[in-house]
């Protein structure tokens, strides 16, 4: 049993072949605004969540099915169909949805998260979770080598006009 689990964090890490079971956790990770998250299959079954008990993944799963419910049945009869991302403003937070023909991702994340980014980040990991590239994480770039202490010279020197440095 144990090699079995570990198959599966190693298979996780490789490209390529993030599973539903970690999709939800996989977003979490990605953003530090998201609080909680459920993926949901295209028939509506909890396939992942993150962030909430087992007990309360539920209740997380239930709210994304009624968020897109409603969307579907106010955008029935326009042009191009349902949109494939939502947005809803509630007390405290924010919860966001992404939907592909196989999956249903949502998310509840802090109030102050950037619509652009964690829309971004939904598709991102909806799009790996179905084959696409996996997303690449930034590491910062290396430190410069500073003088251990400062001084007025030094700075003088970095000046772009080092004149204006000099009494």
């Amino acid at each position: 049993m144990r090699f079995g689990t570990a198959a599966r964090g190693y298979s996780d890490r490789m490209a390529g072949t993030l599973t539903p079971e970690r999709t939800a956790r996989r977003l979490c990770e990605l953003s530090a605004d998201a609080r909680a998250a459920v993926l949901l299959d295209a028939a509506g079954a909890p396939a992942g969540f993150h962030g909430v008990t087992k007990s309360r993944s539920g209740d997380l799963a239930q709210l994304a099915r009624t968020i897109f419910s409603a969307v579907d049945r106010a955008h029935r009869d326009m042009p191009g169909g349902p949109p494939e991302q939502v947005e809803i403003q509630v007390d405290g937070g924010t919860v966001y949805g992404s939907r592909t023909p196989h999956w249903m991702l949502a998310v509840v994340a802090r109030r102050a998260a950037l619509s652009s980014l964690m829309l971004m980040d939904l598709r991102a990991v909806l799009g790996e979770l179905e084959g696409g590239a996996p997303i690449r994480r930034s590491t910062p770039a290396p430190a410069a080598d500073v003088p251990a202490e400062a001084t007025e010279e030094a700075a003088a020197s970095e000046s772009p006009v080092p004149e204006l440095g000099v009494e």
